[in-house]
């Protein structure tokens, strides 16, 4: 279970980030100026053991509230950008919300009730006597990026969030975070939290922004660490503007990471450290792989080292550490924790020699002729295809095997004309699925591909899979 923390947000900046900068796409905050001023138009002590709806419009004033939050509210909900306003008042009922933090326009929080007090945030911190709150430990609340329903609420603190970080003695002072997430979501939150309590400044992304121009704004502000799910990754090599960007680190996380990518991103910057991280908004950080493989040691399972525990059951990887959420806010129908503290991640796993290798999300199984068939399967086959960037694969109705499996593919050139070059375009695809039949068992071996530019990804940095 989260152990309590000793520090707020307020007293690691006041300890040593205090210098450190947090930059949006046209602006950015210095974070030591919150310790003479506010980013909020109301006094600390008005919001002191209130539960707080963060409803910004943006990721840097997000950033910005939760420092000066920290230690001050009772909870903070976190309400990412995509949430439907249709959820946004259950969501307030579950938090038992009693003052939100939005932008001066608060358009997007005029339905909920008047009783709610609202408070404007911005990113010009203004200077000022900071009112002396009485500290206690905040709850921080993630919604769950489900697909349908309204999400789950999950209760964190900042000790569950933030004890897989384990900060380098000997980090260099010119040290500059980045990352493609949106820190209101947990992949995003981990880097927010890297950055400031490692004295670090941080790059955040901006919906919308096209990725070359991020990228460009990444490499202008010296980003040595970036981080960002596979399919972000995909994209961004994808871009001329890539070559902008110099990072030292390159992490990966949010999607099973595929030796494909793994291996892209090594030859693409031969000269980063390449790592993948394994996390949920429930499990909370697992691991970190940094020996260039997909999949992880089997060494890890069952190690029993007191900090976390892993073991798979019925498939699934498990996990029990304090770096667990603690519970679901307002499901009591709905347990987080078996019977043995261990959260069900639903994830995956297979043991091949000496080494786990995840294979799909438990809810996204494609049956075909009562087969099971996990998409992430294929996809990390096809992908291996020298030609190959990224691929998705997909259930397609069957009136025999009640589906097959189909893949949609983006090529690392452009996709060849159906006309000029038809002859070449079937050539690869036929190439495409001979790789296909070496590696996988018949059922698997998608019955059609189709090249296209581009594939959906979520809000959440995750290829968008459309169930059902």
């Amino acid at each position: 279970m989260p152990h309590r923390s000793s520090q707020s947000l307020r007293d690691v900046v006041a300890a040593h980030a205090a210098d450190c900068f947090l930059w949006a796409a046209d602006t950015g905050a210095r974070v030591g100026a919150l310790l003479q001023g506010s980013s909020l138009d109301v006094a600390l002590d008005a919001l002191a053991g209130r539960s707080v709806l963060l409803a910004t419009p943006d990721q840097l004033t997000t950033a910005l509230a939760l420092i000066e939050l920290d230690g001050v509210a009772r909870r903070v909900v976190l309400c990412p950008p995509d949430l439907p306003p249709e959820q946004l008042d259950s969501v307030a009922t579950t938090g038992q919300i009693d003052a939100v933090v939005c932008a001066l326009d608060c358009a997007r929080v005029r339905a909920l009730p008047a009783s709610i007090r609202r408070v404007t945030c911005s990113a010009a911190i203004t200077p000022g006597a900071v009112a002396a709150v009485e500290r206690r430990e905040t709850e921080w609340i993630l919604l769950t990026s489900g697909t349908s329903g309204t999400p789950k609420m999950v209760v964190h603190t900042l000790a569950s969030l933030s004890g897989a970080i384990k900060l380098d003695p000997n980090r260099k002072p010119d040290m500059v975070w980045g990352t493609f997430y949106d820190i209101r979501r947990y992949g995003g939150l981990q880097i927010f939290l890297r950055a400031v309590l490692g004295g670090t400044s941080l790059v955040l992304s901006s919906a919308g922004e096209p990725m070359a121009e991020h990228l460009q704004r990444l490499g202008a502000r010296g980003v040595t660490h970036l981080s960002g799910t596979p399919s972000h990754w995909r994209w961004a090599i994808l871009s001329p503007a890539a070559r902008a960007i110099a990072p030292r680190y390159v992490r990966l996380s949010g999607e099973i990471a595929d030796q494909a990518i793994l291996d892209a991103l090594r030859e693409f910057f031969p000269a980063a450290a390449v790592g993948h991280a394994y996390a949920s908004t429930e499990a909370g950080v697992g691991f970190e792989v940094n020996d260039g493989r997909e999949g992880f040691p089997a060494g890890l399972i069952d190690a029993g080292n007191g900090a976390i525990e892993m073991k798979v059951a019925d498939g699934s990887l498990r996990i029990r550490s304090r770096r667990t959420a603690a519970h679901y806010l307002g499901h009591n129908d709905t347990a987080l924790l078996d019977s043995d503290g261990f959260v069900d991640t639903g994830d995956i796993v297979e043991l091949r020699e000496d080494r786990y290798y995840f294979v799909g999300r438990r809810g996204g199984i494609i049956n075909v002729g009562g087969l099971k068939v996990h998409p992430e399967e294929i996809e990390a086959v096809i992908n291996r295809h020298p030609a190959v960037q990224m691929s998705l694969v997909r259930a397609r109705k069957n009136p025999i095997t009640g589906a097959i499996v189909v893949a949609d593919v983006v090529l690392k050139a452009a996709a060849p004309d159906a006309g000029a070059e038809a002859e070449r375009t079937s050539a690869l695809k036929r190439d495409i699925l001979q790789s296909c039949r070496e590696r996988l068992p018949q059922h698997k071996v998608p019955a059609a591909i189709r090249f296209v530019a581009s594939l959906d990804v979520s809000a959440a940095g995750k290829m968008a899979r459309h169930h059902g």
